[in-house]
């Protein structure tokens, strides 16, 4: 039986992974988690990896307790995680650990010549030239998992790469799409994390409400398909059916449709370059109805506008947007910063941190600069 390892498998994209390859028979050689041991615990006793690690050392313990009477090896910290996405005895590695802390662990999935199922997007936000260099030169299969990134490589095969004219990149909106400027400054994280469409993680369901997750695909399709920013354009379509398009030379539009299903993604990219059973619910155009397509307003969502300034910057730009983004959503999440001052921090560690930087050390510094300026810089905002 062919076997998979999942980094990530105690969020929305991990759950959904361990569903997929259930469905398709795939067993699983390691898994990975961040601290919920209870969960972990469930999902182990289920899959029966070889491995198992868990983001700390603290949360291992409790889970090699939990496992004890099972032969299952446990692990826990940044190394562990390392080790487990580059196990012997799986092909594909599913890269869903969410954020920045996805990259070292990507990274070593790579050097071990695993074909490489990508939702976490800011790997390629923050290191997308040193990447896919490193794809380049192992000849790594990168397959992207975010539905959006799917829809275009699952459309791009319309057609041959050289015809390609622009990525037509789709967004729901989010839910706050028709708000004034006036109401976005009464934004709550219970409203922020009531996604009209998707059911996702917290911090990339505020993401999908400040458009922040819009730039930071721009940047990552940039990365994945060679396109310049300019060559992709971002379209708001509320029923998020279309989940993105490619236009060629000859100005025809292939896109791809489906439900708002996580699963469809995942299963192609677990099956590429064939199709497989059908995990995802079908789609039913008929009860869809109509399909809209609008410009966003990079005015009331200037995160947008930020991350597709930034996007063909060399040096730490993405990544200290990217960093200080994580923190600040964080602060927003516990109710210490408002939404609309999301953007503020972003912008502010740009012009504060960000510069060349050409290693993986130097983007993690600046990771953790930046970090470290927006807790100390939120409180006078």
């Amino acid at each position: 039986m062919e076997s998979i390892t999942i980094l990530g498998c105690t969020g929305s994209i991990g759950r959904q992974s361990i569903e997929v390859a259930e469905a398709l028979g795939l067993g699983i050689t390691a898994m990975t988690g961040g601290k919920n041991t209870e969960l972990m615990e469930r999902q182990a006793r289920k899959v029966k990896p070889l491995f198992a690690a868990m983001s700390d050392e603290k949360s291992a313990n409790d889970l090699r307790v939990r496992l004890s009477d099972t032969s299952i090896r446990v692990a826990g910290g940044e190394e562990a995680i390392c080790e487990a996405a580059e196990l012997s005895g799986s092909k594909t590695v599913i890269t869903a650990i969410s954020g920045a802390a996805g990259l070292r662990p990507t990274l070593s999935a790579i050097a071990a010549g695993k074909r490489i199922a990508l939702a976490n997007k800011e790997t390629l936000v923050c290191a997308g030239f040193l990447v896919m260099d490193r794809i380049r030169e192992t000849g790594v299969e990168l397959i992207p998992v975010d539905s959006e990134h799917s829809a275009i490589f699952q459309s791009l095969r319309g057609g041959a790469r050289s015809e390609l004219k622009r990525i037509l990149l789709t967004c729901s909106g989010g839910p706050f799409r028709q708000y004034s400027r006036e109401e976005l400054e009464e934004v709550t994280p219970a409203k922020a994390l009531k996604h009209p469409n998707w059911s996702m993680g917290a911090k990339i369901t505020v993401d999908s409400a400040t458009l922040m997750n819009k730039g930071l695909e721009v940047i990552e399709a940039m990365h994945l398909f060679g396109v310049a920013p300019e060559n992709i354009k971002v379209l708001v379509h509320p029923q998020s059916v279309v989940h993105s398009a490619v236009e060629f030379c000859d100005h025809a539009v292939i896109a791809q449709l489906g439900t708002p299903s996580m699963k469809l993604p995942i299963e192609f990219a677990l099956t590429w370059p064939h199709r497989s059973l059908p995990v995802a619910p079908q789609l039913d155009l008929c009860q869809v109805g109509t399909l809209t397509f609008e410009e966003p307003d990079r005015n009331r969502f200037p995160c947008l506008k930020l991350a597709e300034s930034l996007a063909e910057k060399k040096g730490s730009y993405a990544a200290v947007m990217n960093a200080a983004n994580e923190e600040a959503v964080g602060l927003f999440l516990k109710e210490k910063l408002r939404f609309t001052k999301i953007y503020e921090c972003c912008a502010s560690a740009v012009d504060k941190i960000a510069g060349p930087a050409e290693s993986l050390e130097e983007l993690l510094m600046a990771d953790h600069e930046a970090r470290l300026y927006v807790r100390e810089y939120y409180p006078m905002i």
